[in-house]
């Protein structure tokens, strides 16, 4: 469900889109608990950064104005983060998103990408079509066209990320593939079975009591 119109927004990271569009537990643990790991993912994420990390212009090979940690936000939208590099082409300005591992199609990347589409449609007031997802696994880009559908998806993640900031609740932890690799398992604990809350002043019926 999307936010009302008229709506004065709660701004929210750009990053919170991509880790809740990976894992929602994910998403409140670094956002809402302020909790974080480093791994040798995430360093290696930090090492691929580092080149673009410095903010200011300058001009690429093809004599383009190309920009480094470019603070971008959209006010309609109440969405704010940082673009690694914007390169400013001939259909405008154009995000570049750098992932040091294995591209997904249709990814978290893509969401967190188009985000900054639709941030700098906002602030150029010019049509961007397409951001790119450079892949440090394989060292190529991928351009990721942004769409209605697309749009739809970041407006519907900005909804559910901004809930889950509100209301500050853990969602439960899915335990699956995606908890190999993550470096916040220490503290997520996702093998940690749920156990049911129980009204500690209520009475127990005869017949469930320890022996």
């Amino acid at each position: 469900m999307h936010d009302s119109p008229g709506e004065v927004l709660r701004s929210i990271p750009i990053s919170a889109l991509e880790h809740h569009a990976y894992c929602p537990r994910q998403a409140a643990l670094i956002h809402v608990d302020a909790y974080f790991e480093a791994n040798t993912d995430t360093v290696r994420g930090d090492l691929a950064h580092a080149a673009v990390d410095r903010s200011g212009s300058a001009t690429d090979r093809a004599g383009r104005q190309v920009w480094h940690s470019l603070p971008v936000w959209s006010d309609t939208l109440g969405l704010h983060g940082i673009c690694d590099t914007v390169s400013l082409t001939a259909d405008g300005p154009t995000p570049i998103e750098h992932k040091s591992g294995r591209y997904h199609p249709g990814g978290p990347a893509d969401l967190q990408v188009a985000a900054q589409v639709l941030c700098l449609r906002e602030m150029f007031a010019a049509p961007v079509p397409h951001g790119i997802v450079f892949s440090g696994r394989d060292r190529r880009r991928h351009e990721v066209t942004v769409d209605d559908t697309l749009r739809d998806r970041v407006l519907d993640t900005t909804s559910a990320v901004r809930a889950l900031l509100d209301d500050a609740v853990l969602p439960p932890a899915v335990n699956d593939n995606r908890c190999r690799r993550c470096s916040l398992r220490p503290g997520c604990l996702p093998e940690t079975p749920v156990v049911p809350a129980t009204d500690l002043f209520r009475p127990r019926p005869l017949g469930e009591w320890d022996v």
